[in-house]
């Protein structure tokens, strides 16, 4: 039988391409975005009590009500802005598969999506396969900041959702409170849906603020966010997510959500509720990944890589143009196999694979860890 392919384009994910070459050399493994250290054992001593207790069953379609109470009170705590826990949030199992169903349930064939690109490699592929047509603008290092005159020129009648990321994977840059009000400015009056994916709202340095787009009245309006507990918990295989929305935008993502995952995982939900009723939970990460971004970079800073300090999430973006003028994707492939060391080519995220000669480090790792790779980079 020949079929012809919704997404002909689409193969091997650069994450499961660095990290196989990686097992297969041995490789310190700096590419894929998860921690090598054990999340939390209250965090896992309250899961597994969630399973003794009994909750081995169906969760409610929209997540366990504890945990959306939880939820409800950190944007309370966090942002002073609030969500119906019935109405406004739901669990899902991982921001990707939020994403995904916020895309399904919204964008009809020949519909237009502004994506940012270096963007998240799930965005476009769930566009795409829906029958939308990305509409990209490239940002640029070492800055990556939005020409806010591009973007209006972009919009159209067609335009049907905006998709953002801050803090930003892959680059490690954050939206500031202008760019946020300029994204407002040119939605407002329109029917653009804009989709904000925040995973990294918890991880943010140098005292900066995390501009969720719920601080912004009209964009709240607009906007659904997403989020990922295994970002925020160390714990990325639970896949456990959620997303928080305006009650009609909910109402649309629910009738998507019911048909292709019903409920989450019920014990994980039980027991991050009880994990989050101390708000120190999420409260300390800034500081607990910025020792460890100031610590990796103090190691290369007599390395022949340039940089930027990340300004958030558990990525640092490292430029290599004073060492070679390879691409960037041989040039990662050449560092985990004779150097040992697995890393994430940028121009992967790019329009037209765009090489600005720059990799992506994940430093969500042990300090030995974080120690054997600035003495490999260090000698490149």
């Amino acid at each position: 039988m020949q079929h012809q392919s919704k997404l002909p384009n689409v193969g091997t994910t650069i994450f499961t391409v660095m990290s196989t070459l990686a097992n297969e050399h041995k490789a310190l493994n700096l590419s894929q975005g998860f921690p090598n250290y054990p999340s939390s054992q209250k965090l896992n001593d309250l899961v597994t009590n969630a399973m003794n207790s009994g909750y081995n069953q169906y969760a409610p379609m929209a997540g366990n009500l504890n945990l959306r109470l939880a939820i409800t009170k950190k944007y309370q705590l966090l942002y002073k802005s609030t969500y119906h826990p019935e109405k406004e949030i739901t669990i899902t199992a991982g921001a990707t598969q939020a994403i995904y169903t916020i895309i399904s349930a919204f964008i009809h064939s020949d519909d237009e999506v502004i994506i940012f690109k270096p963007a998240y490699d799930c965005y476009e592929p769930a566009v795409k396969i829906n029958g939308g047509t990305p509409i990209s603008i490239q940002l640029s290092v070492p800055n990556y900041k939005i020409n806010w005159e591009e973007v209006s020129s972009k919009i159209t009648s067609k335009t049907k959702m905006i998709l953002i990321n801050t803090p930003h994977n892959p680059t490690g840059t954050i939206w500031s409170k202008e760019d946020l009000l300029q994204l407002q400015k040119v939605t407002q009056n329109t029917n653009i849906i804009v989709l904000s994916d925040e995973v990294y709202e918890h991880i943010v340095f140098d005292d900066a603020k995390h501009y969720s787009v719920c601080l912004f009245n009209d964009l709240k309006q607009r906007s659904f966010i997403t989020a990922s507990f295994g970002k925020t918990f160390h714990n990325t295989g639970w896949k456990i997510g959620y997303c928080c929305a305006p009650k009609s935008l909910m109402e649309e993502f629910r009738k998507a959500h019911q048909f292709n995952v019903f409920s989450v995982n019920h014990p994980a939900q039980k027991g991050i509720a009880d994990f989050m009723q101390d708000p120190e939970t999420y409260n300390g990460l800034s500081e607990f990944f910025q020792r460890k971004r100031d610590l990796f970079l103090n190691l290369i800073s007599e390395s022949r890589f340039k940089f930027s300090p990340s300004q958030g999430t558990y990525f640092q973006v490292l430029d290599y143009s004073e060492i070679t003028d390879e691409y960037d994707v041989d040039f990662a492939k050449q560092l985990t196999i004779d150097y040992k060391i697995a890393s994430i080519p940028l121009s992967v995220f790019n329009n037209d694979n765009k090489d600005d000669k720059v990799l992506r480090f994940c430093f969500a790792k042990t300090e030995e860890t974080l120690i054997k790779a600035a003495e490999i980079l260090s000698k490149i």
